[in-house]
């Protein structure tokens, strides 16, 4: 683990929630604020969990059984059934009448690897939800939230689990990692196993990984693929998100298949890697359009392609190879228009979309504008972005220079990560992630001579949560409901796993952390979970840690000491148009349809237009060959060119010629001349 220490008490009292616990094992008066126990906050609740499994498991081709359903019609289900929720008061009974949970009638969830979930009570905590906080004790048993509420009636041989003087949160949720992406043929240092293992240390229980299918290859077979490895090698909960790496008609099909049937209801375009995975304005708008009518979410990588790969090649010719290239090829500018841009065919498409990786300034304020002006857009900074700034491409260490290397880069600005976090504390941006992909040395050492072959990449699974906590609400810019906001219900209620995840209430999944909010840690390549050799936080002190995580209902982390099962993590699959989402799309698309003006017929003048092709030679250009899709014009006869010759021939002989001509009125006046010879 990281090196702590616990802050002096003059310290603590600094900050606007040093006093976040309490070291009573009693709770606080009521006295009406956010942090008194609410009443109602802990209900006896029945829930029906049959929207999310199916009655029978299902076993696919490759024989691995299936947790969930592999039917998503439904797509109301998940709403329908939280709604139905009836509100009655607990009262002291045996813990088999205090929660009654409706199971399917076919087999519990079925996974590669499961250990024995624990009993488990968590006493003397305060829980923190997006919404209130409010003091009461967590009963946990079969991976699921049984019981909330005080002076809980349990059976015997459960563990009891001290949270007095921190808060109970919900876990993290991290939307963007690429733990199994390759480049160039290399893979990760850090693949699924070693990379939820990090993310379970840091607080985070559940990721969102990216398939990255080669171009013109199945999504299918790709989706497959990742499954394959994560369900063997994952310690947390995962889903995936899809990257649409060439988009053709037929790709539509393999969409819906993915949306319908395994689960996916986000994917991502690039609008950068020209000629490799780059996606025209077009195609863009024709993919949200699909996502649109599929309910599922569009998502981005915006930078301007076409200028990065020509200011790469400025670059380089000016002798510049080392990892501050790549910061000087990417100028914050071309992710500012990317993000414009992608707002712009958004907006007409009528389509969500979610910003990955928002970098700068200039980006972010796009986001929050398009978002004043009613635009369903979020956007997504990442714990490098939060935590960092890009000087240290300029670093004499050529490792630690490019182990920043990433796309975007992070900004040269140092006032880049306070005013990011501001923008996530005030709202204009929604969710965190990590963009974990980490990289050796000698794997980024490809890039020694060229700063383009440099794998891209950085870690932030493990550190993201905390350096959330210490840059937003240690300073005062949030509130422990918004650091549950932004890094876990957001996340929860955008990609539609809301409130299974994302939320502390009866029914909810076991995914729980104990937040140490008055102790620091520091960041270290020699003390973190990763197999990396970089870290690129080292020697940063965050206040605000981890001390028990809870994921599946199994603790995983408590005392320092990681106890994870490789294999262990389930695919959570999502149910397409989530409402939190798509209740604006619906709303904006009824509003929005194209209506004509009812008017009569004209029936004034109307001007004879006769139509003239004219043959235009194409403008000489020195910017190589033009189009292959453009046929050139046969140009007109030269008049520049003179067409005498000695033989007395003329260069237009072979055009025949009408053998008459009628004047009708020459210049001076009428003639009898009637023909021309």
């Amino acid at each position: 683990m990281a090196d702590r220490r616990i802050l002096s008490r003059d310290d603590d009292e600094g900050s606007l929630f040093s006093k976040l616990g309490t070291d009573s094992p009693k709770p606080r008066v009521k006295f009406g604020g956010m942090f008194c126990n609410v009443e109602g906050a802990y209900e006896n609740k029945t829930l029906n969990f049959e929207s999310f499994s199916p009655n029978t498991a299902r076993k696919n081709v490759r024989g691995r059984m299936d947790c969930y359903s592999d039917s998503f019609s439904d797509t109301g289900s998940v709403r329908s059934d939280f709604s139905s929720v009836s509100h009655t008061r607990p009262q002291p009974a045996p813990s088999s009448q205090g929660q009654s949970i409706v199971y399917p009638t076919g087999p519990k969830r079925l996974h590669n690897v499961r250990r024995e979930s624990d009993r488990l009570i968590i006493k003397g905590g305060k829980i923190v939800n997006d919404d209130q906080s409010f003091y009461a004790d967590v009963y946990i048993e079969d991976g699921v939230i049984k019981q909330i509420g005080e002076n809980l009636i349990v059976p015997g041989g459960v563990k009891t689990v001290d949270a007095y003087g921190h808060i109970v949160i919900p876990g993290g949720i991290d939307t963007n990692t690429s733990l199994q992406a390759p480049h160039m043929g290399m893979s990760p240092a850090d693949d699924f196993y070693h990379g939820t293992r990090a993310a379970l240390a840091g607080g985070t229980t559940m990721i969102i990984d990216h398939v990255l299918p080669e171009p013109g290859s199945s999504l299918l077979a790709a989706f497959d693929q990742w499954r394959d490895i994560a369900d063997s090698r994952s310690c947390c909960d995962y889903s995936l998100h899809v990257d649409i790496t060439r988009w053709y008609e037929g790709l539509t099909e393999e969409v819906e298949a993915l949306v319908k049937d395994k689960g996916v209801n986000s994917f991502l375009v690039f609008m950068t890697y020209k000629d490799k995975y780059q996606s025209s304005d077009s195609q863009i708008y024709e993919v949200f359009g699909v996502l649109r009518d599929m309910g599922a979410i569009a998502q981005v990588h915006a930078e301007n392609g076409d200028i990065v790969e020509e200011e790469q090649k400025r670059i380089l010719d000016l002798g510049i190879t080392g990892p501050e290239g790549h910061v000087l090829s990417h100028p914050e500018e071309v992710e500012t228009e990317a993000v414009y841009r992608a707002i712009t065919i958004a907006k007409q498409a009528n389509c969500p979309l979610y910003v990955t990786k928002v970098m700068s300034r200039q980006a972010a304020d796009v986001i929050a504008k398009a978002r004043k002006k009613g635009m369903v857009v979020y956007g997504e900074p990442i714990a490098a972005s939060l935590g960092m700034d890009g000087s240290h491409y300029w670093s004499k260490d050529w490792a630690k220079a490019a182990s920043f290397v990433m796309s975007p880069p992070l900004s040269p600005d140092p006032s880049t990560p306070d005013y990011l976090n501001s923008l996530l504390a005030c709202g204009d941006l929604q969710v965190t992630g990590s963009a974990h992909s980490t990289y050796s040395t000698a794997q980024k050492a490809v890039g020694k001579d060229n700063f383009t072959l440099i794998p891209e990449g950085t870690n932030g699974i493990e550190e993201r949560m905390s350096i959330v906590w210490d840059r937003a609400v240690a300073t005062g810019k949030m509130d422990e409901n918004e650091f549950v906001a932004v890094t876990s219900t957001n996340a929860a209620k955008l990609f539609n796993l809301y409130p299974r995840k994302g939320r502390i209430a009866v029914g909810s999944d076991a995914d729980l952390v104990i937040w140490n909010t008055k102790e620091t840690r520091t960041f270290s390549a020699t003390t973190h979970n990763l197999t990396v050799e970089m870290n690129i936080f080292e020697g940063m002190e965050c206040r605000g840690y981890p001390v028990v995580v809870i994921s599946q209902g199994r603790i995983v982390l408590e005392g320092g000491e990681l106890n994870v099962t490789e294999g262990s993590g389930r695919f959570v699959p999502r149910k397409a148009f989530p409402d939190y989402v798509y209740k604006r799309i619906k709303a904006r698309s009824r509003m929005a349809d194209a209506r004509g003006v009812p008017r009569g017929n004209y029936d004034g003048p109307v001007h004879d237009v006769i139509s003239v092709t004219k043959s235009v030679p194409s403008t000489p250009t020195t910017r190589g060959p033009q189009c292959p899709g453009k046929t050139v014009m046969g140009a007109g006869r030269n008049l520049h060119q003179s067409g005498f010759t000695l033989s007395g021939t003329q260069m237009d002989d072979h055009i025949p010629r009408r053998t008459a001509q009628r004047i009708v009125a020459p210049p001076g006046g009428r003639s009898n001349i009637t023909s021309l010879s």
